[in-house]
């Protein structure tokens, strides 16, 4: 070796020495930061083997202990129903949005009905019989297993298939629509493995599992982490899904999201796929949901929810503004329900619930979900916004009917009427237009880039309130807006009855 070559070399390892020692200062291992061979001259240290090499390296944390915990527990679910054109028509009954909503549009469902061609068996009375598969899980040694709801929906014959290949019949005990949550049952062993609920809430960013029936593949497992949590996705009045990216595809639907120590903290429900397969973006029901509809479901077959009888919506920017609020929280009170608890103990229209029991309620669906909650019955103190003033009113709750169906046909509507062109509606008296009852203003036309429209509003719905005062005619309408302006207010608040329902909505002024 030439000397030119030589001293080439010497400030290389002159420099590892100084790194390796302050590395040592610092607190750090030499060996970490030189793990790779080649690194040091071979005269500094001696060649490492392969064994002593592989022994220096961390290797990654797996999750195999975990699954090896917790899959004995998973099942495949397997169900046959009657190929009716309701159970066929995946978009309506079975599906948690409703027809024609955006939900619908872009979220699919997975563990939906699978089998859908003519060629599926017939039984002896001539029915067309398809199958669907999902997943599920054992909660109790004797046979007590959760899965969705839109997995055993309908289903004539629930079969199970256990991590260990055994098939056996279950029975449906109960289902919960509202939450998607369904309790089966197995019958004829004690010794079922099971799995455990988490009794903590997850944070952002924890590992999880999801294990399940994906396509048919039973026992498959997954891992990722907690992406968000209190997601809305539309299914229902107490969507609080935690947002996962473990991979879940269509059969996954039941199956447990675990985590890392191998406790249950979810069930799998939903996917946003706008190709049909897995995007990373999948939805579970908390486990303290799913403990609390079991209970029910297990005890009594049905699941009770308390009740007050209010449609609310959210408190928007606008709202508050309009109403002189100084933040969004709380639910605001579109209508309370005719003869219903809260009506009986004084809650008014225009109402902003901010606190059921001394706890304080974020939006209106945390509201539903706080409600819902508790037993019916019950007794509850309710904080409420009324006129800028707080106050406390008790309520008596009773119990969550039974949801309505299909609405009647709206009647025609005259398109004739009285233009503002400031909020772009043509208006007439309700009592003028056949089928809008006799109270409010009529919208009988809607300019579709106008400020209303781009507010929700639409034809045939019903202004009866304008900043506080009942309005009768196109006038009344015009003198609120007018005097609001005068007020200085940037935006005007009105109640408005569309369809069955009651809204408020907050309309800004200054628009030509």
């Amino acid at each position: 070796m030439s000397q030119s070559v030589f001293r080439a070399q010497r400030p290389r390892v002159f420099t590892a020495r100084r790194l390796a020692l302050l590395a040592g200062v610092a607190g750090l291992s030499a060996s970490v930061l030189f793990a790779s061979p080649g690194v040091l001259p071979k005269a500094s240290f001696a060649p490492l083997s392969n064994v002593a090499y592989a022994q220096t390296v961390q290797r990654p944390v797996g999750f195999a202990d975990i699954v090896e915990k917790v899959k004995p527990a998973v099942i495949s679910v397997r169900v046959k129903m009657n190929a009716s054109p309701q159970v066929m028509n995946f978009g309506s009954e079975n599906s948690p949005f409703q027809q024609g909503s955006p939900m619908e549009r872009f979220f699919r469902r997975f563990g939906l009905p699978d089998g859908t061609t003519p060629n599926e068996p017939r039984t002896p009375g001539g029915r067309n019989l398809v199958t669907g598969q999902g997943s599920g899980f054992f909660i109790s040694a004797d046979g007590y297993a959760v899965t969705n709801n839109h997995v055993v929906d309908k289903a004539e014959t629930v079969e199970v298939t256990t991590d260990e290949g055994k098939s056996y019949t279950a029975k449906v005990i109960g289902a919960d629509p509202r939450t998607d949550v369904a309790l089966i049952k197995v019958d004829g062993r004690n010794d079922f493995p099971y799995a455990r609920f988490s009794d903590n809430a997850p944070r952002i960013g924890d590992w999880v599992l999801a294990v399940g029936n994906p396509f048919g593949l039973g026992g498959t497992v997954t891992a990722g982490i907690v992406s968000a949590r209190g997601r809305d996705i539309g299914a229902g009045p107490y969507d609080d899904f935690i947002q996962i990216d473990a991979p879940v595809n269509k059969g996954n639907s039941g199956g447990p999201t675990f985590d890392v120590d191998g406790s249950v903290i979810g069930v799998n429900t939903a996917i946003f796929s706008p190709s049909g397969g897995s995007v990373g973006i999948a939805f579970a029901i908390p486990s303290d949901t799913v403990k609390t509809v079991v209970a029910q479901l297990k005890e009594k077959g049905t699941v009770s929810r308390g009740w007050i009888g209010v449609q609310i919506q959210p408190v928007t920017s606008e709202i508050a503004d309009s109403m002189g609020l100084k933040t969004t929280q709380g639910a605001l009170v579109a209508e309370p329900q005719s003869d219903g608890p809260a009506a009986k103990a004084g809650i008014l229209s225009g109402d902003v619930i901010t606190a059921v029991n001394g706890t304080a309620v974020k939006d209106a669906r945390d509201l539903a979900r706080q409600i819902a909650a508790l037993a019916p019955s019950s007794s509850v103190k309710l904080t409420v916004l009324r006129g800028g003033q707080e106050r406390t009113l008790t309520v008596s709750l009773g119990e969550l009917p039974a949801q309505r169906e299909a609405s009647a046909t709206p009647a025609s509507r005259d398109r004739s009427g009285t233009t503002v062109p400031r909020l772009g509606l043509t208006l007439a008296p309700a009592g003028q237009v056949a089928g809008s009852g006799s109270e409010g203003v009529v919208i009988t036309n809607i300019e579709p880039n106008g400020v209303a429209a781009e507010h929700g509003m639409q034809t045939g719905d019903v202004i009866l309130e304008v900043g506080g005062k009942k309005v009768g005619s196109p006038a009344d309408i015009r003198t609120a807006l007018g005097d609001a302006q005068k007020q200085g207010k940037r935006t005007v608040l009105m109640r408005v009855k569309s369809g069955d329902a009651t809204k408020f909505v907050a309309l800004p002024l200054g628009r030509a």
